[in-house]
């Protein structure tokens, strides 16, 4: 008997099964360890209906705590995500493209909040790990266009994405931060035709950023779309600063779909709001009236700890406002953070948005009653759907992957399990609809300049 099972042993019969689990997890891993280089995809005309996680190194032994001094061997679930077609064909062109957005969970966050993750065993908050299942997801989904948040590896996932025919973009946050988001898009399929990066905080608003770029299929030159990316502010208590980095995001993007002619947008990222609070009413309606909300409730993420979720119907839940309706949790500046002017409570932004996944029906045991995920993200101080992707006139979708219903989540124990991140990416494809304008000379003319991109690249990649 080696040394390091005669260790276990004296443990005793769960270190035993520990023991055995690990072992037969290297012997795999070392079997696999280059799968997540793989180039080819499958083809975008060809999907199949439905996408299985199946991690060559994942343990099917995961630990889950029911109580500080309980623990339970458990078999995760097979985390399976169908693509839910839409019922309204009528107005769809040929010319079809895939946007997925993902929160991948930074590895200096991972490892700087393990308090996330008290549920989840340590082989799958690693790295190296995560990377190789975050890289096969985006693979077999085969998206044209991936918007990431969360990015502090940008250079490894650079490497890996390249060889898969993809070019791509960074943007890291300003401030102690060493994460930031990333773009990357099919070279076969896009070309980039301008890019822009925004950092809030030249204008006041934190240290978040967000990017945005003109794409025109390589195919069609007729097509064109603008996508946005944003980590939107996580903190509950600053409503109104979430109100600003979405005003911002919004008029940049409206000013860059006219230049290029009314072209259609797709906004993707983590918004840090659930579909039942005053910012999701923001972002769907175009206006928002800040009297009518306490600030630090607009989010709605205070309503979403695991146990609140778990025990009470939060889908029916609606918007927290404040009882009189009155202006005392607001400060002059702070209205004028949310709205742009401090005289006016009417927070407002130029994009016309609807929601993918809210438009393309999905299953009752994974959407909201408005047709949001339940879910998007999983911890042990948070349930419920931060991420979205929001589209335009212009362009509608035609498919979605559908999320995964509380209970598998549940049994899972929490985020990341079979999946790469303790978030669950989006992803939906669009068609153009048979009415998108067409360029105009103004156009022509704008699109013969050269684009010019903002590319930051990170200073820490290897911390």
């Amino acid at each position: 008997m080696d040394n390091e099972l005669w260790r276990y042993c004296k443990l005793g019969v769960w270190s035993f099964i520990q023991f055995q689990s690990e072992r037969r997890e290297r012997v795999m891993a070392s079997c696999a360890s280059s799968s997540w280089l793989v180039l080819s995809s499958t083809n975008a005309k060809h999907k199949p209906s439905c996408f299985k996680f199946n991690a060559p190194i994942a343990s099917q032994i995961q630990w889950h705590s029911d109580s500080d001094t309980q623990r339970n061997l458990r078999h995760p679930p097979e985390i399976k995500r169908h693509w839910v077609e839409a019922s309204d064909e009528s107005l769809h062109s040929l010319e079809r493209f895939t946007v997925a957005s993902y929160n991948i969970l930074g590895d200096r966050n991972a490892s700087q909040h393990s308090d996330l993750y008290v549920n989840v065993p340590s082989r799958y908050i690693k790295w190296d790990r995560r990377k190789r299942v975050i890289s096969d997801e985006l693979l077999g989904w085969d998206p044209d266009i991936i918007c990431l948040q969360e990015v502090d590896k940008y250079l490894e996932l650079s490497d890996i994405m390249v060889k898969a025919g993809y070019a791509g973009s960074y943007q890291r946050r300003t401030g102690d931060s060493v994460d930031g988001c990333a773009m990357f898009w099919k070279t076969d399929k896009f070309r980039l035709l301008e890019g822009e990066n925004i950092k809030f905080k030249d204008i006041g608003l934190r240290d978040n950023v967000a990017q945005l770029s003109v794409f025109e299929m390589c195919e069609s030159y007729s097509r064109r779309l603008l996508v946005g990316n944003i980590h939107l502010l996580y903190n509950p208590n600053k409503g109104e600063v979430k109100l600003g980095q979405i005003r911002f995001l919004s008029s940049r993007a409206h000013y860059l779909s006219e230049k290029w002619g009314n072209t259609p947008v797709v906004l993707a990222g983590d918004f840090n709001s659930t579909p039942q609070s005053g910012i999701y009413k923001f972002l769907s309606s175009s206006e928002l009236n800040v009297k009518l909300y306490d600030k630090k409730e607009l989010s709605g993420q205070k309503r979403c700890r695991p146990a609140q979720v778990i025990g009470e119907n939060k889908a029916t839940a609606g918007p927290v406002v404040t009882l009189d309706g009155s202006l005392k949790c607001w400060t002059d500046e702070e209205i004028k953070i949310a709205t742009g002017d401090s005289q006016h409570h009417l927070a407002v932004h130029p994009l016309k948005l609807k929601s993918s996944y809210a438009t393309v029906n999905g299953s009752k045991s994974t959407r909201g009653f408005n047709g949001e995920p339940l879910a998007t993200s999983y911890h042990s101080k948070f349930l419920g759907s931060v991420d979205y992707l929001w589209y335009s006139d212009g362009i509608v979708p035609t498919r979605v992957l559908d999320t995964v219903s509380i209970s598998d989540l549940v049994r899972a124990g929490g985020l990341p399990c079979k999946v790469g991140s303790d978030h669950l990416a989006l992803v939906s494809e669009f068609t153009f609809s048979v009415t998108n304008n067409e360029p105009t000379d103004i156009v022509a003319v704008v699109a013969a300049a050269p684009a010019m991109v903002d590319i930051e690249e990170p200073n820490n990649q290897q911390s």
